[in-house]
């Protein structure tokens, strides 16, 4: 049996399970869904080190808590030192436990800005970003990269030693390079490597998407910890399916009712954050993900993605999942892709 939690600079996680800061999906909801079943770190949306911009609705949004339980984290990303020691003041400010710098988003967008993954091309940039936020601020710094620029340039190493003399207190380390993006499979040598390179926790990132998988990458790594992406997404409870097996060596199997009510949960708290206008649409896209493997589910999304009140949306839900329970009323079954 694995050990139950662990540390970052004197904060404590109940567990060894993290959610991903994924743009568009890690909202305050999902982090506040995620944390009810079991994810013990859920960092905030990655947000532009820009502070200008932090007062617009988007970047609020991201920036808010709204009724989280676990530690506060502000994840940020720039390229320049100053500025995103600026941003890290700022989040300290704000009540932020934690700071995590983003050396990890292979997105196009962020990268033309020498942001993200780029900056892993330039160790001595790393540094100077690094000397200069945990210089600045007070809370601890994490940071999250990729285990390189591309397959030929793996420096993940490099970039972990040199965050470790920086003072940072722990990193994640996504087992694909920048190049790969999130193609092909994500490989963890090179994390267990970063794990034997420094004494700082290290978070293994990249295809986890079943308990099984978690506990092999855990023990081939040694690893402090896991964090889990686009395996949550309409599968929030892997979180609890993940805990049990890691504490119990036991496989759980969620009861179809309990399914039923986290997605319509799930839901309504997307229209109490965002209004029932946005929320509805943004509700579409979760609800495609919890049905993506359901028989009679592309009769759904056909019907969900066309509905424009939250009233409509929750009744077609509802009336869905209850189809789904009527089908096995011993509420033995598995929603597929659990």
């Amino acid at each position: 049996m694995l050990e139950q939690g662990f540390n970052i600079a004197g904060i404590n996680f109940s567990n060894r399970l993290a959610l991903a800061p994924m743009c568009g999906i890690a909202d305050a909801p999902f982090r506040y869904l995620c944390a009810q079943l079991g994810a013990a770190m859920t960092p905030s949306e990655m947000i532009t080190a820009d502070t200008k911009l932090w007062l617009s609705s988007k970047s609020k949004r991201r920036l808010s808590t709204w009724g989280n339980t676990t530690p506060k984290i502000i994840q940020i990303a720039g390229y320049n030192p100053e500025m995103l020691s600026d941003a890290a003041i700022l989040a300290q400010s704000q009540g932020a436990d934690l700071v995590d710098i983003n050396m990890g988003c292979p997105a196009k967008k962020v990268c033309r800005r020498a942001a993200g993954s780029s900056l892993l091309k330039n160790p001595q940039m790393v540094r100077a970003i690094l000397d200069s936020v945990v210089s600045r601020i007070k809370i601890p710094v994490t940071v999250k990269i990729r285990t390189g620029w591309c397959p030929e340039s793996r420096n993940g190493v490099e970039i972990a030693r040199i965050a470790e003399s920086c003072g940072v207190a722990a990193i994640t380390v996504h087992g694909r390079t920048r190049e790969c993006r999130f193609n092909g499979q994500a490989e963890y040598e090179t994390i267990r490597c970063i794990k034997k390179a420094v004494d700082i926790p290290i978070i293994a990132n990249g295809d986890i998407d079943s308990p099984k998988k978690a506990k092999t990458v855990l023990e081939f790594t040694n690893a402090d910890a896991i964090m889990i992406g686009r395996g949550s997404r309409g599968r929030p409870w892997i979180f609890s399916e993940i805990n049990s097996y890691l504490l119990n060596n036991k496989k759980l199997s969620l009861p179809l009712n309990t399914v039923h009510d986290i997605i319509l949960s799930h839901l309504d708290s997307l229209y109490s954050f965002y209004g029932d206008i946005l929320g509805v649409r943004i509700g579409r896209k979760h609800l495609i993900w919890y049905t993506q493997h359901q028989n009679g589910g592309i009769d759904f999304r056909q019907r969900i993605v066309r509905v424009e009140t939250a009233e409509e949306q929750l009744k077609l839900t509802r009336h869905f999942l209850d189809k789904i329970l009527r089908a096995d009323d011993t509420n033995t079954g598995r929603f597929v892709g659990q």
